[in-house]
Parts: C-alpha cells; sequence; structure tokens
C-alpha cells in the first residue's frame, strides 16, 4: 500500500487580503501532487486549526503580508499543540524580516520563505519535512 499523498493546509490569517501568492503556492504543491486546503481569506487561528483538524492536515502553511507574523504564527502552533497535533508542521511565508524567521522558528515553526523563494524550493522541503514528522510520529 503506498503512503498517502502529503496534506496542507494553506491558511491567510487575519486582516491581509493578498492571496495571489498563496493561491500561486497552492496550485505549484497540488501539481507536485501534494492534497492542498485552502482556507481563504480572513481565517482566524482558531478557525485555521479547526480545519486542520477536519482535514487531518499534516502542515498549516500560512501565507501573511499584514506584519502580524509574530502574533498569528506562535497562536497557531499553540493551539495545534494544545489539541496535542505537535507532529503538524507549521510552515509558510510572506513579508517577514529574517530576524522574526529565526525567533519563529526557535518557536517551534518549520521553515519560513520570504519573497522570491523558487517553487521548486517549498515543494522540495515539504517533501522532505513531511515524511520525516509521519515517521517520527508512529516511533
Amino acid at each position: 500500500m503506498s503512503e498517502a499523498p502529503l496534506k496542507i493546509l494553506i491558511a491567510k490569517a487575519g486582516l491581509d487580503g493578498h492571496d495571489r501568492g498563496a493561491k500561486v503556492v497552492a496550485r505549484a504543491l497540488r501539481d507536485a501532487g501534494m492534497e492542498v486546503v485552502y482556507t481563504g481569506l480572513f481565517q482566524t487561528p482558531e478557525m485555521i486549526v479547526e480545519a486542520a483538524i477536519q482535514e487531518d492536515a499534516d502542515a498549516v502553511c500560512l501565507s501573511i503580508l499584514s506584519g502580524a507574523h509574530m502574533t498569528l504564527f506562535p497562536r497557531v502552533k499553540e493551539l495545534l499543540d494544545q489539541e496535542g497535533l505537535q507532529h503538524v508542521l507549521v510552515s509558510g511565508g510572506g513579508i517577514i524580516p529574517a530576524d522574526d524567521m529565526a525567533e519563529l522558528q526557535a518557536l517551534g515553526m518549520g521553515r519560513l520563505f520570504g519573497p522570491g523563494s523558487g517553487l521548486e524550493e517549498i515543494i522540495s522541503y515539504f517533501r522532505q519535512e513531511i515524511p520525516r514528522r509521519r515517521l517520527a510520529r508512529k516511533d
């Protein structure tokens, strides 16, 4: 039996109404054979985590251009952890300064992608990281 496809939930958190990049990434991941769920605009962390639970997502990929990344990323991670979903990768991208990326990763976020990140780079990251987390979960 083959392994289930990687399942990624892409979410636009907060009041950020710019979703072109999220849609481009969603399409690229889907074209690479991953199952992608896009939640749409203006999602709260609670809505995002509920969708991740309902969809049994391997990863939550947040797209944030509003500057609220230091609030929204940790809140999504906190809610996932409260639900016992520490294995769900929290990743994403947007306009996030390098110092903030480092701080978020120290808080348990996965890799974060900024402007100019290549789609193949993003696809490759998920193809490597999610199976590693699935294996760790089975142990």
